[in-house]
């Protein structure tokens, strides 16, 4: 089973969200279950900074040597930040997707779209729900 760290939400589609609760600015990144399912990631393109997004927008992909997944934004807003790291060394998200393998910032304006628990996304990823 897949780690998933109780204070992060997360998303059908396999984002995180941190920072929800703390206000204004997000980081988002794709999940350990998701990183394992994709296998070896050997690329990421990331959204450009400035760029303004509705949730569930499609703002980049990760490309795996099994296949390219797109990533969606959890939340509306401004893009204010990418991680360069992971753009650079994509393995980053394989190897530390909850920490280091973050893949942007955004500026939350309005309401998150439907986030779900630690729980609620466990449930998901053991075909509970």
């Amino acid at each position: 089973m897949s780690n998933i760290p109780d204070e992060l939400s997360y998303t059908k589609e396999h984002e995180w969200v941190a920072g929800l609760d703390d206000g204004l600015t997000v980081t988002v990144g794709i999940t350990a279950y998701a990183a394992e399912a994709l296998g070896d990631v050997v690329y990421v393109q990331l959204p450009d900074v400035g760029s303004n997004v509705e949730g569930g927008d499609s703002v980049g992909e990760v490309e795996s040597t099994k296949s390219v997944s797109e990533i969606y934004s959890p939340v509306g807003g401004e893009i204010v930040e990418i991680n360069q790291a992971v753009a650079d060394d994509p393995s980053l998200v394989n190897s530390d997707p909850y920490g280091e393998g973050w893949m942007f910032r955004v500026r939350v304006e309005g309401d998150p779209r439907d986030l779900l628990s630690a729980e609620e996304y466990a449930g998901l990823t053991s075909g509970e729900s």
